[in-house]
């Protein structure tokens, strides 16, 4: 079967897409097994009548979302199309889109990538405590940032408050050299990473020097009552019981708490239970406390992270390990 899609005059796949035009198209082929030739404002596609069918849709929503998104696609949009795709979900573009989180606006609209992201993403605007579970790259934190720095642009909490553990994996604290700020400052930097594409560096810079976003160990909450704070606790598995306890009780009035956390990836000695899996199963029966449980279909790194959690998973289950990265 051969199908033609002719675009918009003076549109093209090269104004609808930034970046390498070959890459796109070898990534559609390969996805729907479809041969695709391009030039100007068509595109050709040929093979069986069912991958046609699917291609033709693909290069559709890539016009819709770059409608939605009001510029230029980079290839992580194209990728996040090629996802959806692959997992049977292309005709949720609408679905996901109404889920976007509006952050700095020299930044780009941030949008779900799955059902359970966007189920994610309405709880955390819904309840005041929420538990993200998953493996790595499921957007855990990343969304949960996202919401933070949203919630705070809209007035909706006064400051941002990012914690996590700072569990030792494999190496000892009081050898590293420095300050207890600088031994602890490695723990933290993933959430600094994450800050930084929600914010320019200026403005997140000094929103910090103002204290109005504050990331610290989980140490240092101890004693404390956060009111009107967005409060993320990241890496919560290799919260002790005790920790987890005392984070959840800094909560005070208009706050909001979101705990994420990947059990497979514990740095607590094996005889310690994880404070991550005590709550999951004390507090899950409270309507009014969030879950959402991810899993390998929503992860949203490299495309090869999937195949490789899933490949690891499979061998440390036959040989009754567990996964330690």
């Amino acid at each position: 079967m051969n199908e033609k899609i002719y675009f918009e005059p003076g549109t093209s796949l090269h104004t609808l897409c930034a970046g390498d035009e070959v890459k796109l198209l070898r990534a559609a082929g390969e996805l729907f097994s479809v041969e695709i030739a391009a030039r100007e404002n068509l595109v050709d596609l040929s093979g069986n009548a069912s991958s046609v069918r699917s291609a033709k849709s693909f290069f559709e929503s890539l016009v819709q979302l770059h409608r939605m998104r009001g510029r230029q696609l980079e290839m992580r949009d194209v990728e996040l199309l090629c996802r959806m795709f692959r997992n049977g979900s292309g005709e949720e573009l609408e679905t996901l889109w109404s889920g976007r989180i509006a952050v700095s606006p020299k930044k780009r609209d941030i949008l779900p990538r799955s059902r359970r992201q966007l189920e994610y993403v309405r709880l955390m605007r819904e309840k005041d405590v929420v538990f993200g579970v998953g493996p790595a790259g499921t957007g855990k934190t990343y969304l949960a940032m996202a919401v933070a720095v949203s919630e705070f642009l809209q007035n909706r909490v006064s400051r941002i408050i990012l914690t996590r553990p700072a569990r030792e994996s494999g190496e000892r604290l009081g050898f590293l050299p420095g300050s207890l700020e600088e031994k602890v400052s490695p723990y933290l930097r993933p959430l600094y990473d994450a800050l930084y594409e929600m914010m320019t560096p200026d403005e997140a810079q000094e929103l910090m020097e103002k204290r109005i976003i504050e990331i610290a160990p989980l140490a240092f909450m101890r004693g404390r009552t956060l009111n009107g704070a967005f409060i993320i606790l990241d890496e919560a598995q290799n919260t002790s019981e005790d920790q987890m306890l005392m984070f959840l009780t800094r909560m005070g009035f208009g706050s909001k708490c979101v705990i994420t956390g990947d059990p497979t990836q514990s740095d607590l000695p094996r005889d310690e239970r994880s404070g991550l899996a005590r709550a999951v199963e004390t507090l899950r029966k409270l309507p009014e406390i969030g879950f959402v449980f991810m899993d390998t279909s929503d992860v949203v790194r490299h495309r090869l992270l999937e195949k490789i959690i899933t490949s690891y998973t499979g061998e440390t289950r036959r040989k009754g390990k567990k996964v330690k990265s």
